[in-house]
Order: structure tokens, then sequence, then C-alpha cells
């Protein structure tokens, strides 16, 4: 038998390792940036935010958006205050406040949490959209906003979104925004007192370019009727993209100019924070 020369018998079988990663060089690490869209703008969090922030989540008077976070609700701006100071500053989670541009005011929040530039992996999550966005295209829009700066400037090769698997609107959600679902993880968690097991999605860089097209051909202002309703879904658009009577969706940067007002109607992205 042939001897390498440390010594061992020349390798003779042949080890799948997974498909090469060529040239890579890592992704780059997160960066405080505003994202600008057309209904909403995405600003790092700051303690300005922190008033306008606690009026947006206060119009849900049930308290639906707090069931599957790990804190809130707040009984009072203090409390609120003190949480964003002590937990909503940092880099991990590095959260972002979500403006909506026609009232310039805060209507939601999320963040990017555990990014892995080294092996490209980011995750989006404490994702909490008040009543004020929910439903409404400044909610697909963020996340679209979100997920391109991930793909498109940072270079990651996956973005991860966990939940709680009872939270239904929360993995709805992640479907209809292109995310593959990956498994349960069982027992995951203690959060308020109850056993967590959280449901992973992801979706992948080489998914991007079909996600991105779906994006902007559903928040072309042409896919919503005078009342503002939809006339075709995000995922109706992405697994069937020529279908309608213009013909397949275009690449490239959606149109300019304000959607309709009101919300529209269908699609199971309501609230559903992570």
């Amino acid at each position: 038998m042939a001897m390498g020369g440390s010594g061992r018998a020349a390798r003779s079988r042949v080890v799948d390792l997974g498909q090469p990663v060529a040239g890579w060089t890592g992704a780059a690490a997160p960066v405080r940036h505003v994202m600008t869209g057309h209904h909403c703008r995405l600003e790092p969090l700051r303690m300005d935010h922190a008033v306008g922030l606690y009026a947006a989540f206060g119009t849900d008077s049930d308290d639906v958006i707090w069931d599957y976070l790990p804190y809130g609700p707040f009984d009072d701006i203090t409390a609120f205050e003190a949480f964003l100071d002590t937990s909503c500053l940092g880099v991990d989670p590095m959260f972002h406040t979500i403006i909506d541009l026609a009232s310039d005011r805060p209507v939601g929040m999320a963040s990017y949490l555990r990014p892995d530039p080294a092996n490209g992996v980011i995750e989006v999550g404490h994702i909490n959209f008040s009543p004020l966005m929910q439903r409404r295209p400044m909610a697909t829009e963020s996340m679209y906003l979100m997920m391109r700066r991930v793909f498109v400037d940072w270079g990651y090769r996956r973005y991860e979104w966990k939940c709680n698997n009872l939270n239904a609107r929360s993995k709805a959600a992640a479907i209809r925004l292109g995310f593959s679902h990956e498994g349960l993880f069982r027992q995951a968690a203690v959060v308020k007192g109850h056993n967590r097991d959280t449901a992973w999605f992801s979706i992948l860089d080489s998914e991007w370019p079909v996600a991105a097209a779906a994006f902007e051909a559903w928040l072309a202002p042409d896919n919503f009727d005078a009342e503002g309703r939809q006339r075709r879904g995000l995922a109706d658009i992405r697994h069937c993209p020529g279908a309608g009577s213009d013909g397949p969706f275009k690449s490239g940067p959606f149109k300019s100019g304000p959607f309709k007002s009101g919300p529209f109607k269908s699609g199971p992205f309501k609230s559903g924070p992570s």
C-alpha cells in the first residue's frame, strides 16, 4: 500500500464534502443605515422614537402583538423606555424603527440579530407591527428592504426567520415572504414561563433574485386597485410570475409613486412577531 509523506496510507476514497463555495471571503458586518422605500423608512432605533412607538403599539387594545415576544406589554412609557434603553440600542440585536412616510410617525420595529459574517448567516426577528401598519403595503416593503440589504449590500448567503411554533401568523408571514420551513427545534426556550418550540425558516442568496422580482412586482402601483386592494398576492406572483395580462414581471427596482390609500384585503400577512 502506498504511503504518504506522513507515513499514512494514501487516500483512495472520495468524500463528498458538499458544494464548494468558490471565492468566499465572508459577508460584511451589519452597519447602521437608514433604509427608505415608497411607504416606509427604517431607521436605526433611537430613544426619541420611544413615545411614537409606544403610542403606535397602544392602538392594539388587546395587546395581541406581544403574545409571542419574550417581553411586553409595558404598563407605561417609562417601562417601555427602560426596555429600549437596555435592550434595543446595541449591535446584536440591531433594532430598527419603521416609520410611516405618509405620517412620518413610528409604526413598528424589527431587528437583525445573530450575524455570522464568516459563514454568511444572519437572522431577522423582534418583528412587531402595530395595527397602524398591519396588512398594509409598508409591512411587506419593510421586510423587502431588510432582506435586500442582507443579500445585495452585505452579501450574506442565508437569511433566517425563527418564531414560536404556536405563532401561526408569523409562520404564515414567513412562507408568504419567500422563506422555506426547515423544521422544529423542540423545547428550545422558556419564554414568559412557558415552553417554546421554535420553528425555523430561511431564504438563501440563490433564491433572492426570484424573491426580489416578486416583491417588486407586488409593490408596483398597478398591483393595487383604486381602493388599495391587491390584484395578485405575493406568493402567487412568486410561484407563477407569467400570469396576468402584463406577462412576466421585470427585475429591477419597483417604480416610484405612492399606492392608493386603504389596507389591502387578502393575504396572510397580518401581525406576527417572531
